[in-house]
């Protein structure tokens, strides 16, 4: 096990070596400034979630929701608060199958909100439908 880990910024997807032992403390990327973990989900592009499954070396929660979806809706805050709880040891993203169809596709989306966890840039569990904040934070926990 290494003494640090790639994380991808939220932000402009550049890749940060972070030191394990300054995971926990307010980590910010060398390219762009901006804070790597901030306890909220990331809205992902496609393109992002590539970037992250290729190079972010913790794991991603993937969100596959839209905006017109009323369960998504009901799940959204307990999506939120999860983000709080679960970074920085997973990272928690959304993406709008509506913006970006290409990813639905891609993971065989057929019903929203369906949530995704990747470790290693490889799919390891998936769940469709509404979870409370606790349930969310269970499910992926024992997946790990």
């Amino acid at each position: 096990m290494t003494d640090s880990l790639h994380i991808v910024c939220p932000a402009c997807t550049a890749t940060n070596r972070v030191p394990r032992a300054r995971l926990t403390e307010r980590a910010i990327c060398g390219q762009c400034r901006a804070v790597l973990f901030a306890g909220e989900p990331v809205a992902l592009s496609t393109s992002a979630l590539a970037k992250m499954l290729a190079e972010n070396e913790t794991p991603l929660l993937v969100d596959f929701w839209a905006a017109w979806c009323g369960p998504c809706k009901t799940m959204a805050p307990y999506f939120a608060a999860a983000a709080k709880s679960l970074e920085p040891a997973v990272r928690l993203g959304k993406i709008d199958t509506d913006a970006e169809p290409a990813a639905a596709q891609q993971y065989q989306i057929r019903s929203i909100p369906t949530l995704i966890l990747f470790k290693g840039g490889t799919e390891i569990a998936r769940q469709s439908g509404v979870l409370s904040q606790a349930e969310l934070v269970g499910w992926v926990n024992r997946q790990l």
